[in-house]
């Protein structure tokens, strides 16, 4: 029996209200549209409310469970007290080809960062394997073109999907 390939794994980073989401909800159906099997992780900075107040899981919770989940004919969903590291999310990840990472921009997988302008710039090279960065398409005319990017980083243009993803599936064949 053939072994099945991990996924690749790939962040897109960027400061708060750069577009992350969108550009993964637009990656996600450009991948799937390719017949790829595609999941995601996103890491919130702030606090989210998984659990809605006055749901039983919750009322569970706030009697002192660490862990609850709850299961239905078509969602499953796990809450536990305590942050989770990137690596056991994509452990439990189930198979798939790809594995868009929203956030964790600490992390070593390779990333891709949006910027709002060119003044983040500078925490796009504050990170580690970053390959490329997504400009804003007035941005990306006046600065991305222009600029030499060093270490091999890409400037693409935010809209452009197809280049975008054959870039995340370039890097996973040199990683």
């Amino acid at each position: 029996m053939k072994e099945k390939k991990p996924p690749l794994v790939f962040q897109i980073v960027g400061y708060k209200n750069s577009g992350k989401t969108t550009l993964m909800c637009r990656l996600i159906g450009h991948f799937t549209s390719q017949g790829l099997r595609v999941a995601v992780i996103k890491h919130d900075g702030h606090e989210f409310e998984a659990d809605a107040p006055g749901c039983d899981t919750r009322k569970m919770r706030e009697a002192g469970a660490e862990w609850s989940a709850i299961t239905s004919a078509g969602q499953t969903a796990i809450v536990k007290a305590a942050p989770t590291p990137l690596h056991e999310l994509i452990d439990a990840a189930p198979p798939v080809d790809v594995i868009l990472v929203e956030g964790y921009k600490r992390e070593a997988y390779p990333k891709l960062v949006l910027l709002r302008n060119s003044d983040d710039a500078e925490m796009a090279m504050s990170l580690s394997n970053v390959t490329g960065i997504a400009l804003w398409p007035h941005d990306y005319d006046s600065w991305g073109r222009s600029r030499e990017l060093s270490g091999g980083v890409t400037a693409f243009e935010l809209n452009d999907i197809p280049a975008i993803a054959d870039h995340i599936g370039n890097c996973a064949r040199i990683i």
